[in-house]
């Protein structure tokens, strides 16, 4: 965080408050203060999970809603409309829910390319069409030029749970499985605007995972999800284990880590276990039905690289313990924000 921001947030808004990590967390909790009304259903507005739900009858119906303001707009392996579509389906799959349709909200800056806009709505549509899950309503704003960044994208989703997943139930003895290869979307993303190559290319990991999750959903034995956005696996991890209430020890050599992430994330000086994710689920599991739900995911489209990298632990309740590739043990802290800005 630069010099004198902590003393700026105590006043006004930084980038930091957005960025997924402690700060954010503080933003989101003194702007709670002012809504009195936040559940329309067993979860809500107050539970910070990644959606909330409406009862009717004996069903769950999940809503979840993200605004996007990835810059730049267009990356490798993807661009703003897909990791939008990409995000929002997969904020209502790690709740068990079954994406059925999403609505947009275009705001566009005034003089901003109709080529690009275009390009970026057949992205959505690509995406949309991949998950079968339709844009079915949106809304389009334009303001003056110089008084937006380009453009922000919102996209909201709803789904129906026949069995709510919530980021809370981990259990002890659980297995902690990643759906894949960490850090690459972060690791790409600056590693692009910074003007870096490497031999293996990187690339925005952003993908629809319902199918991959609902594979793993028909095995039995899910008991927590969630999805490693901003603050990427390390403030993920921290909030399952507290609010589940219990410790999580993960191992470094367990951990799917590309070699070109590593290199990138040396050379820049973050952590890739910090760093968003656009395409990775974190899922907590039954012990005895582990291997089973790993060999489920690695035949799926998005889960061949999946791993267990660790278990639920009764000790050092809510944290996040790592074990080192020599053997020592370090608790990993949820971060302080993102160490890459407007990630997506």
């Amino acid at each position: 965080m630069p010099i004198g921001e902590a003393e700026l947030s105590e006043k006004s808004v930084v980038l930091a408050h957005g960025a997924g990590g402690t700060l954010m967390q503080e933003l989101i909790a003194r702007i709670l203060k002012n809504i009195s009304v936040h559940s329309a259903g067993s979860v809500g507005l107050s539970d910070l999970d990644d959606g909330a739900t409406v009862s009717i009858g004996d069903r769950e119906v999940v809503l979840t809603t993200d605004s996007y303001v990835v810059k730049p707009l267009f990356f490798p392996g993807g661009d703003i409309g897909k990791i939008a579509v990409c995000g929002t389906i997969n904020d209502l799959a790690v709740m068990g829910a079954r994406p059925i349709a999403l609505t947009s909200s275009i705001i566009v800056e005034e003089g901003f390319s109709l080529a690009k806009l275009e390009r970026i709505v057949r992205s959505m549509d690509e995406i949309a069409n991949e998950a079968e899950v339709p844009v079915i309503t949106g809304d389009t704003k334009v303001m003056e030029k110089g008084a937006l960044d380009n453009l922000v994208l919102n996209t909201s989703g709803i789904g129906v749970a026949n069995e709510l997943i919530r980021d809370s139930g981990l259990r002890v003895g659980d297995k902690i499985i990643v759906t894949g290869t960490i850090g690459d979307h972060g690791t790409s993303l600056l590693s692009y605007r910074e003007g870096f190559s490497f031999e293996t290319e990187l690339e925005s990991d952003a993908a629809p995972l319902w199918s991959m999750i609902k594979a793993a959903l028909d095995v039995g034995g899910i008991t927590a999800m969630k999805d490693p956005t901003r603050g990427g696996l390390a403030s993920a991890l921290n909030e399952m284990a507290k609010k589940s209430g219990v410790g999580i020890l993960i191992k470094e050599e367990q951990i799917p880590l590309k070699d070109a992430v590593r290199a990138a994330s040396e050379m820049l000086g973050i952590d890739p276990l910090e760093v968003a994710n656009e395409g990775k689920a974190i899922i907590g599991v039954n012990p005895a039905n582990a291997d089973l739900i790993l060999e489920t995911i690695q035949k799926t489209k998005y889960g061949r690289e999946a791993r267990i990298i660790g278990e639920v632990i009764g000790e050092h309740k809510g944290k996040v313990v790592l074990e080192t590739g020599l053997g020592g043990k370090r608790y990993v802290e949820t971060p302080l924000g993102e160490p890459i800005p407007r990630v997506c």
